[in-house]
């Protein structure tokens, strides 16, 4: 058996002087109740130090920039591998990114296209062919006369580089001028050429004006035009009364019917991050921004593409009468199929082509399914994957990469997956462990407990409360120690709700909505009662989202007069008038900058900046409440611009981040920081737990029940700074959950949650059903889209979508008490929900 990873004295964070012995090659999951330590462990002590290691091996003109870095504060760990991270961050996700493009799919899809695609004409939708050099005249000499024409050649096209010997080149010609980037010179007046940026640059061969007798020297120019370029002649065209235009021909790509040219397939004409594969009109984002009626951003799908991002030329391709865009529309789980068959009719050429390209793709598709996602598509935005699914993803890319050896961190894999997919994301987990290599996974969920070979547990509690190891071992061993809250739960001991009553509906007190058809939809009519906490249950990709996220709440906000995105399509919605106000509280980031913070998103430092103003400190040295914010350029420090940290770019790694060497990570100037309240500067409130924060905002009574808000949804050891970008999907949506319940009910409120339990332990999903019955007991309604089981079985009253997701989804499979789903036949929900059901009645 190999030497397990030693860590000795970890205090980073909450962490307690903690020791701990991680098994190498196997499966380990440190668990513990939110905030108890586990990330402070696995990515900030564990993680960290890996890294740290791997930046010892860098050249020294790496490290120069790296002396900063603090390493964990721990005393000793040993027995390390080389580390990655695969955790839920988007990182630089955006709406140009794909799931095509994050798993390197459409690389080869374009690829494939390119090589051994049939192009079509976008004017008359007939097969291209090659265009003679004689076909090119004719066309030119069909214009009205007296057409000025400025003939060509394409040397470079859209190319990095000074290109000095290009234009050496079309001088040996015998040539002067060449248009440069759309602009026409002397060569010798040719401007220096950035060389990282891209240019194009065509010779110009000739001007003429048609007119009689000039046939023979348009004839001699073309031809010039074209073998200096290798096939390709573009021409400005200014005929009488007309715009200018500029044609490109080729006597490679031309439509036998119409005589439109076109230019040569490559990889990046199917690229919609380059703008010779982008649609023109939208940029290759699929979809163009339009101004609402509160000046607030909406989109709408592009209408030249259709939401295809592409070019027409590159959209009017196909292989096996399919283009790129409906390849990447297809659901993950057809792909494999579809693509093993399409070499069939080829030419014995095109099969050798494709078939190694095929099997790259069908290859990296496999992996995808094994993880989970079948229900997803190549063309779905990375910007609209849950942390979860980018999580998932990635792992399935580590799958493939075949590395042995290394130590892999995770951060909550389940998240978002129903207990059905659970198989094949630890399937994919052992597999990992089975190329040799060591996972740690920080998890709260209880079947991925149940399989690890070894169990860590922190606690007890969170914040300063936490940061101990409570128990380890194998699963079995952790759910007979007594004092492991998390064993508790393992063992059956405690549950979530055993002891909570079932609400029963009102007669006529409810939502209903008829004829849902958007995406997998099939044309579904959901009831839903009001007053109850109900739970929106179903298998990943069943269609949950597209039912209450992308119909429902749309629907119901402009019944409401609320301004909200464009609803499904659907033929009715009624009810609405039993409701007056709608709160959707979604995982989205709380702020998108590191000035963000719980305690500006839930309005709490305002009357805390008050409370020092009002100190008489302040007083004397005129410091009004503006002076405590660090965005004032008055009392924030003028270094970091109250950030708390600089920021040093790296040209192959991340940026760093660096405290601030002259604040310390305080973000306030010296001056500001004079003032105290109760012994405490405001940079110290900051940096207090909102738990302890509570505690010393005793005696201010708004500043105390605005915090009490977010401790009683589990957040007491969240720091009042803390940056949003920091905090996960869950502690963002409790935060705005926190902010709601600080707010007067009106008892007509319908709230919309979207995995609320995501990052909770079993005994924090305890405390937040609490919470959420709170709002149903003063009237409201809470609806839940959620897999978590406990809380599913805690509901008033379920909707369980199914049975399959994508294509296989799209249905109520039952809706009801949580016994009457558990005993549908159909329900794979269903299955889980027996369970905890059976305790519920023991």
């Amino acid at each position: 058996m190999k030497t397990p990873i030693r860590i000795r004295g970890a205090r980073v964070h909450n962490l307690k002087n903690l020791d701990v012995d991680i098994p190498r090659d196997a499966i380990t999951v440190i668990t513990g109740v939110s905030g108890s330590g586990k990330s402070s462990l696995a990515f900030d002590t564990l993680f960290a130090e890996g890294q740290r290691q791997y930046i010892d091996t860098l050249s020294t003109y790496a490290r120069q920039y790296l002396d900063a870095i603090p390493r964990p504060d721990v005393d000793l760990i040993d027995g390390l591998a080389p580390t990655l991270s695969i955790d839920q961050k988007s990182g630089s996700q955006s709406a140009r990114s794909t799931v095509a493009t994050v798993t390197e799919i459409y690389d080869y899809l374009r690829l494939l296209y390119a090589r051994v695609g049939t192009p079509h004409c976008t004017q008359c939708g007939s097969a291209i062919s090659t265009q003679t050099v004689d076909a090119i005249v004719e066309t030119l000499l069909a214009l009205p006369e007296r057409t000025k024409l400025t003939l060509m050649s394409p040397m470079v096209r859209g190319r990095k580089g000074a290109h000095a010997d290009v234009l050496d080149k079309i001088a040996s010609q015998g040539l002067v001028r060449a248009r440069v980037d759309g602009e026409v010179h002397l060569l010798e007046d040719v401007p220096p050429l950035a060389v990282r940026k891209n240019h194009t640059i065509e010779a110009v061969v000739d001007r003429i004006v048609l007119k009689e007798g000039i046939d023979s020297r348009l004839d001699e120019s073309t031809r010039l035009a074209v073998r200096l370029s290798g096939g390709m002649c573009s021409v400005i065209i200014q005929s009488p009364g007309s715009d200018e235009e500029t044609k490109l021909f080729s006597t490679a790509m031309a439509c036998v019917e119409c005589g439109a040219s076109f230019e040569e397939l490559e990889p990046r004409t199917f690229s919609f991050n380059s703008p010779y594969g982008a649609c023109p009109t939208c940029d290759g984002l699929g979809k163009l921004v339009v101004e609402t009626r509160d000046k607030s951003k909406a989109f709408r799908i592009c209408p030249e593409c259709e939401g295809g991002r592409l070019c027409a030329a590159a959209l009017a391709v196909s292989v096996q009468g399919k283009s790129i865009n409906q390849v990447a529309a297809m659901p993950l789980v057809g792909l494999p199929e579809w693509m093993g068959a399409i070499t069939e009719g080829m030419s014995q050429l095109n099969q050798r082509v494709a078939n190694p390209i095929c099997g790259e793709v069908i290859r990296r598709v496999e992996f995808l399914l094994r993880v989970g996602v079948d229900y997803l598509t190549l063309d779905r935005s990375a910007d609209t994957l849950s942390g979860g699914e980018l999580q998932r993803i990635r792992l399935a890319t580590c799958i493939g990469s075949g590395l042995v050896s290394v130590c892999y961190v995770l951060d909550e894999p389940s998240i978002g997956l129903h207990p059905a997919d659970h198989d094949r994301l630890l399937a994919a987990i052992a597999e990992l462990k089975s190329q040799g290599n060591t996972i740690v996974i920080v998890e709260h969920d209880e079947d991925t407990m149940r399989a690890a070979d070894f169990l860590i547990d922190i606690g007890p509690g969170a914040g300063t409360h936490g940061g101990q190891l409570i128990a380890q071992g194998t699963p079995d061993e952790v759910a007979a120690n007594p004092d492991s809250p998390t064993g508790q739960y393992l063992s059956g001991e405690h549950a979530v709700g055993l002891d909570r009553p079932r609400r029963v509906p009102k007669r006529g007190h409810r939502l209903r909505l008829e004829g849902a058809s958007l995406h997998n939809l099939q044309n579904v009519k959901l009831d839903l009662p009001l007053g109850m906490l109900v739970g929106i249950s179903g298998v990943s990709g069943s269609g949950k989202s597209s039912l209450v996220v992308d119909t429902l709440y749309p629907a119901l906000a402009a019944k409401l007069g609320l301004v909200a995105p464009t609803p499904g399509p659907h033929r009715k919605l009624t009810g609405a008038d039993k409701l007056d106000k709608l709160v959707p509280i979604d995982q989205s980031p709380i702020g998108r900058t590191a000035r963000s913070c719980p305690a500006t998103y839930a309005g709490v430092l305002d009357p805390i900046r008050n409370v020092f103003a009002a100190t008489r400190a302040a007083k004397t040295l005129g410091f009004k409440a503006a002076r405590f914010s660090f965005n004032s350029a008055a009392g924030r420090c003028d270094v970091c611009k109250g950030i708390g940290f600089e920021r040093i770019e790296m040209n192959f790694l991340s940026d760093l981040l660096i405290e601030c060497s002259r604040c310390g990570g305080k973000r306030f100037n010296r001056q500001t920081l004079q003032v105290r309240f109760k012994g405490a500067t405001i940079a110290d409130v900051l940096a207090m737990t909102i738990e302890a924060a509570q505690e010393f905002f005793e005696n201010v009574p708004k500043v105390h029940h605005l915090l009490s808000s977010l401790v009683d949804v589990g957040l007491g050891y969240v720091t009042l700074g803390q940056s949003s970008t920091t905090l996960s999907g869950g502690e963002a949506q409790r935060i705005k959950l926190a902010t709601e319940l600080a707010r007067p009910g009106t008892g007509q409120t319908l709230y919309l949650l979207d995995e609320p339990t995501t990052g909770l332990h079993f005994s924090d999903v305890q405390r937040l059903l609490v919470v959420l019955d709170r709002l149903v007991e003063a009237g409201n309604t809470v609806v839940v889209i959620e897999h978590q089981s406990d809380l599913l079985a805690a509901c008033d009253w379920l909707v369980d979508m199914g049975p399959g997701g994508g294509d296989r989804g799209g249905q109520i499979i039952a809706a009801g008490s949580p016994e009457l789903v558990a005993d549908t036949e159909d329900s794979l929900t269903g299955r889980f929900l027996r369970p905890r059901l059976a305790n519920r009645s023991s």
